[in-house]
């Protein structure tokens, strides 16, 4: 071989090595970006995020948190409730060893009288945010619940005696006040306007903790849980799931987006311990912007209905077929009330709910969410499909009593009337003189209140609560207002001899059934 060619084959190889020097850089290169993939290696890329990179909206994404948790903490409170300690008497027969072989326990009465059970104190915490600069705080109805005193601390640890305003079972939502001026408060955002995956602070105090700030998206919308039933037979359930840790102490807390916006308060969490253990849930803010507007302004929630019976959202498969309801878009109806607005406005049984206003809804929750924002007299528009053809309709809503007047707060004897249900009224003094008794309290309809908890039957006559003698109606829920716990309602069955006496849970569950909107 020439010199002449030795040099040809060093050139070749020269450009030969550059050129897979260069082929090598740039298939580099595009490995850095994730696009080349070796088959035996898992695709990845840098975890690095680039500020530069637009969200929807035109807007960098944000890359942390700071503004959003720096405006939030100082309007989120922590609300120290006292439950004062308490003589509850039981009246029912203690159980005599003789139960067994008689079948009737006869010897029970002689195995002691009525026993006394103290109850001591107790107190409990939660959260609460401040909605107005001159002190009104919104929180979970179950952190206040049954408080004989409620104290806020707010973060720059001043505390403040508060007074409770109103507080509404159905939506696990109570309102304060506490005397006091140019407060921080949080804005209120929009739930309807939440998406799926967008970040999401939560603000509380967890623990008797100071005040704690987690992060995390929202992970699902419109969900129900069945919790406020115990409490409600209308009960309003469409909660925000997000991933944000929350623990016991954040009940009544603050969910917000990263602008600081109020768009949640927390109320729940899913948990097989009681602590934290992936996913909470909070009340959309709309729903709590107009029930705080409610209670602030009237005393009472003015909750509008449609008047109709639809499937709980947890029904199983099996127990829709059972029931004859069939698969379809929509929220199934299931009967509609005779003097509701639904039926006025023509919706009938077998028919699905699409919409409420323009807003798409695909579940009970989404159309309870929804209605929850009118108050009666509101008229909206329902979209619905009957054989599969899509119509419109408008329909004027009602209150609970099926008629469009502002409803007044329920306190003292009114509160505790609603919560027993059914119907109640004074005994006749004829019929009190016939049978030897000052007076009573005629139970013409037991209801799906706390009666209907009972065995008790229609036209029972209560005489008594735990040997107390009640000789009507006011008598009855005065005293049932100043009781705690469990009592003991005693009386008669007109035409029948004995007494009878049934054991009444005042913080039972209700009677269940399906859902009532």
């Amino acid at each position: 071989m020439n010199m002449k060619q030795v040099l040809g084959v060093v050139a070749i190889s020269a450009l030969t090595a550059l050129g897979t020097l260069w082929v090598a850089g740039k298939l580099g290169a595009d490995n850095r970006n994730g696009i080349f993939q070796d088959e035996n290696r898992l695709p990845v890329n840098y975890a690095s995020f680039r500020q530069e990179e637009q969200g929807p909206t035109g807007k960098p994404y944000p890359i942390d948190f700071t503004v959003a948790a720096q405006a939030s903490t100082p309007a989120v409170v922590h609300i120290k409730t006292k439950i004062n300690a308490r003589t509850v008497v039981d009246n029912q027969p203690r159980r005599s060893p003789f139960a067994d072989l008689f079948g009737d326990d006869f010897f029970g009465d002689f195995f002691g009288g009525p026993r006394q059970y103290q109850i001591p104190e107790q107190r409990a915490s939660g959260s609460g945010v401040i909605v107005s600069g001159d002190g009104y705080i919104v929180t979970n109805n179950h952190v206040i619940e049954n408080a004989d005193e409620i104290n806020v601390t707010l973060n720059n640890k001043k505390s403040y005696k508060a007074e409770l305003i109103g507080a509404d079972p159905s939506s696990d939502l109570a309102v304060l006040k506490i005397s006091a001026s140019s407060m921080p408060y949080l804005t209120w955002g929009n739930s309807d306007d939440v998406k799926l995956g967008q970040w999401v602070l939560a603000i509380g105090y967890p623990w008797t903790l100071d005040v704690t700030v987690t992060a995390g998206i929202v992970s699902a919308k419109a969900r129900s849980l069945d919790l406020n039933r115990k409490n409600s037979n209308t009960p309003i359930e469409s909660f925000i799931q997000t991933d944000a840790a929350v623990n016991q102490g954040n009940s009544g807390g603050a969910l917000v987006d990263t602008e600081g916006k109020l768009i949640g308060i927390n109320s729940a969490i899913a948990s097989p311990t009681g602590a934290y253990a992936g996913y909470s849930y909070a009340i959309p803010v709309n729903i709590v912007k107009k029930i705080v507007g409610d209670l602030t302004k009237y005393g009472a929630v003015q909750r509008a209905f449609l008047g109709l019976t639809y499937p709980n959202d947890n029904m199983s498969d099996e127990q829709q077929r059972q029931q004859g309801i069939k698969q379809g878009e929509g929220v199934y109806v299931m009967d509609v009330a005779e003097d509701g607005a639904a039926k006025q406005a023509g919706i009938k049984k077998g028919d699905y709910i699409t919409g409420i206003n323009g807003v798409k809804v695909t579940s009970g929750s989404e159309m309870v969410e929804q209605i929850a924002n009118y108050k009666p007299g509101d008229k909206i528009e329902i979209a619905y499909t009957r054989d599969g053809k899509a119509l419109k309709s408008s329909v004027t809503l009602k209150n609970k009593s099926g008629n469009y007047e502002i409803v007044k707060g329920a306190t003292g004897s009114d509160a505790m009337k609603d919560k027993l249900g059914g119907e109640l009224a004074d005994l006749d003094k004829t019929v009190a003189k016939k049978y030897g008794v000052e007076g009573g309290v005629v139970v013409k309809k037991v209801g799906k209140g706390l009666l209907g908890t009972t065995r008790m039957q229609q036209d029972f006559v209560i005489t008594s609560v735990n040997n107390q003698p009640v000789k009507g109606v006011e008598d009855l829920l005065k005293v049932l207002g100043s009781a705690k716990g469990s009592v003991r309602l005693e009386g008669f069955y007109p035409g029948f001899e004995g007494t009878y006496a049934y054991p009444l849970n005042l913080s039972a569950k209700p009677s269940a059934g399906n859902s009532n909107q």
